[in-house]
């Protein structure tokens, strides 16, 4: 089906109704150049880290149907625009060696209602000669009166550290505890997802440091009503271990090629859409990190339980059960990677479907420094990631969740746009519970997760990196990547399995009340940011990191995906350590002390009572709960008590029955972070 009728009669309409209501032609009411400081006010960041010969332009909103009538009349017949019908602008345009002049973001005839009520059809990009002074360029632009905002179209890059080391097909797989049975061969080697600490991997290695999948994936393992977006490199839709958790626009499947038959401004955007090169998804070869977003999609997706490769977080049960991933490709070799792209992007995800946009890139480390930065020009790619904030694609929740990786830079601060406190950014772990030695920390930085070290291994001589992220690569084979990256996904695959299981039990959540719930279901690091760890600079020296100064700056603690599934549910998760006797109160998670409760049984199953480590049924005395964990891992106990024992305090001798999560871990707060 072509949209081309439609289309164009829709932005007619707009245009028509939007010139009746001005009393002058857009291109009479031109005021003349506007003063230099006024015209600086409206510069979007600076030309440092800028592309060359690109700016992008809001237009005030009373003189954007009378660019898009100029626009049509060139882009009709096929041609390029390089005018846009307001004369004083045209003259700069002709200045600066004009190549093109285009809506940033397409229309979307499904959306573009909601589109134009955000003003993101008032964004256009101006591409022209590479050789022209940008700063000027964008000054001349800004003093335009009809012009809103120039922005410096910031150039991104990946948030990973290292190359991939590809995974040794040889030897035997490493045991793993996990009990739901999956044959994925080379799930005992994810130590990041089922930690047994295995020494083989690095000789500190601590069991339970990892994101808890075991117990969580009893519950639920994924649903494919939850799409996740990978704004990164192109995924390799046809990956053995990925494709059948590919999401897939069947319009476009079904469709004629060329055409966009979903009239959603994209032709044959299957599986997603190459951003950088307006065409279909492209698998690089080159470059930066050409697996970086298959490496990124397997932590969230991989197909699990289909006796291939490696596992996901959410990749479902191997009955096509799992979440849905979304390829949103914003580098392709050497190429790409600057807001305007990722901007395009992720309002693509927001219209297409997306509940979770996973996001492993960032600006350089200094280029943005604060929320104020951030947000007091709002740039198109803020106002493009609000815009899939405020977007309900999940009947689960009410808005998008934007999750980005922290950096790399081993800076007190975590790089933008992650930083801004709308979006959760995600700081790396090592598998000894240790800060990775390249990770950002301090402020604007969320939860942690396992991002890798390989340096861990490599000072004892193992070679393998089996002390970082092992996951999906291009070629369909698997390999092993670090970085703030590789943390990233690891929340978002959490994230979204929380989602899967809300959907599960029939519930819902506001955005906020989920960030909320996924940012506390943490486990404490604050333990082991102390002393000294070693790692290798770039130049190949050995450096001492003093880990005290992550203490407190790595989020709220490290990402508990059984925590997240039990806060879905409703039940109280209470931390127990590993490896002494502990006596437990259970008041501090009972409140209301008038109930005057008192504990009469404890309910725990033997395989709970194995994963713990428990060897007798936990004990109680003076209202307390005396037991011994031996190992890390989560179980449901269920606790009977008795309110009011009949001493007129209203209850009577009520009989009530309450259920908890105990996670066992090295670990003695629920929380340890802050916000």
């Amino acid at each position: 089906m072509t949209r081309t009728t439609t289309l164009w009669s829709l932005l007619l309409l707009s245009a028509a109704l939007a010139l009746g209501s001005c009393a002058k032609d857009a291109t009479e009411q031109a005021t003349g150049p506007e003063p230099e400081a006024k015209a600086a006010s409206k510069l979007v960041f600076s030309s440092e880290n800028a592309v060359k010969g690109e700016l992008l332009v809001c237009f005030g909103e009373e003189v954007v149907a009378g660019i898009e009538s100029s626009v049509m009349q060139v882009t009709r017949s096929g041609g390029v625009a390089t005018r846009s019908g307001i004369a004083d602008f045209d003259a700069v345009l002709g200045n600066i060696g004009v190549k093109a002049l285009q809506r940033l973001f397409p229309v979307d005839e499904r959306n573009e209602e909601r589109t134009r009520a955000a003003g993101l059809h008032r964004w256009y990009v101006v591409e022209f000669d590479d050789s022209a002074d940008l700063d000027k360029a964008a000054l001349d632009m800004a003093r335009i009166a009809e012009v809103s905002k120039v922005e410096f179209n910031q150039q991104l890059m990946h948030v990973h550290d290292g190359k991939v080391i590809p995974l040794a097909e040889t030897g035997a797989a490493p045991q793993t505890r996990a009990a739901v049975g999956f044959n994925d061969p080379h799930l005992g080697k994810q130590w990041h997802y089922i930690n047994t600490g295995d020494k083989s991997i690095y000789s500190k290695i601590k069991a339970g440091a990892d994101v808890n999948c075991d117990e969580a994936w009893q519950l639920c393992t994924g649903d494919p009503r939850v799409i996740v977006a990978v704004v990164d490199n192109c995924v390799q839709w046809d990956h053995p271990d990925l494709a059948a958790n590919m999401w897939t626009n069947t319009a476009e499947q079904n469709g004629s090629e060329g055409r966009d038959d979903d009239s959603n401004g994209y032709a044959d955007d299957i599986h997603g859409f190459n951003f950088v090169d307006n065409t279909t998804l492209t698998i690089s070869t080159k470059g930066d990190a050409p697996d970086h977003g298959t490496h990124v999609a397997g932590t969230v997706a991989a197909v699990n339980n289909n006796g291939t490769g490696v596992a996901g977080i959410a990749g479902g049960s191997g009955k096509n059960d799992g979440v849905k991933i979304m390829s949103c490709q914003i580098f392709h070799d050497d190429d790409g990677g600057s807001a305007a792209i990722s901007a395009k992007a992720i309002k693509y995800a927001a219209d297409n479907g997306a509940a979770i946009i996973q996001c492993s890139y960032g600006y350089p480390a200094g280029s943005v420094t604060s929320d104020a930065a951030y947000s007091s020009g709002a740039s198109a790619e803020k106002q493009a990631i609000d815009y899939f904030i405020a977007k309900q694609n999940c009947a689960a929740i009410s808005g998008g969740l934007a999750i980005f990786a922290a950096g790399n830079d081993m800076t007190g601060m975590s790089s933008y746009p992650g930083a801004y406190r709308d979006y959760i950014s995600v700081t790396a772990m090592s598998c000894d519970y240790t800060p990775a030695y390249y990770t950002d920390y301090g402020p604007g930085c969320n939860i942690a997760a396992p991002g890798g070290d390989a340096y861990q291994s490599y000072l004892e001589n193992i070679t393998s990196g089996a002390s970082e992220v092992l996951s999906t690569v291009n070629g369909g084979k698997y390999g092993y990547m670090q970085g703030t990256s590789m943390a990233c996904p690891h929340v978002s695959g959490v994230a979204a399995l929380g989602l899967s299981y809300a959907l599960q039990l029939g519930k819902t959540f506001t955005q906020n009340e989920f960030t909320t719930l996924l940012l506390t279901s943490v486990n404490d690091i604050n333990q082991y940011c102390t002393g000294t760890k070693q790692y290798v600079t770039d130049k190949g020296s050995l450096a001492t990191l003093d880990l005290s100064q992550h203490k407190k700056g790595m989020g709220t603690g490290y990402i508990d995906a059984y925590q997240v599934l039990m806060n879905v549910r409703g039940i109280t998760c209470i931390p127990i350590p590993v490896g002494s006797q502990y006596t437990l109160n259970l008041q501090p998670y009972l409140g209301g002390g008038n109930l005057d409760l008192k504990i009469t049984e404890i309910s725990i199953s033997a395989d709970d009572m194995n994963r713990l480590g428990i060897s007798s049924t936990p004990t109680i005395f003076a209202n307390q709960i005396i037991l011994k964990c031996t190992k890390p891992g989560s179980a449901v106990v269920r606790i009977k008590l008795l309110a009011g024992n009949g001493n007129n305090s209203g209850m009577n001798g009520m009989p009530i029955t309450k259920e908890f999560a105990f996670i066992a871990r090295e670990i003695h707060s629920q929380n340890g972070g802050w916000l």
